[in-house]
């Protein structure tokens, strides 16, 4: 997690596909068969799912 409070949702969806280094798979179990990690699609959030929870602040 490189950012401790995202300002943005850009910011926040970067921080989740930032996959740690832990997570990757090692190059010689790749040459054993294991498939080596893909990246990830990218993906993004309607206009209409953002309207969703705009007004969010005023519940909580």
């Amino acid at each position: 997690m490189s950012t401790p409070e995202a300002d943005t949702m850009a910011e926040l969806i970067a921080d989740c596909a930032d996959l740690p280094t832990g997570l990757t798979v090692d190059p010689e179990l790749v040459s054993a068969g294991i498939p080596a990690a893909r990246a990830a699609a990218a993906w993004w959030v309607s206009e209409a799912n953002a309207a969703q929870v705009i007004d969010l602040d005023e519940y909580v």
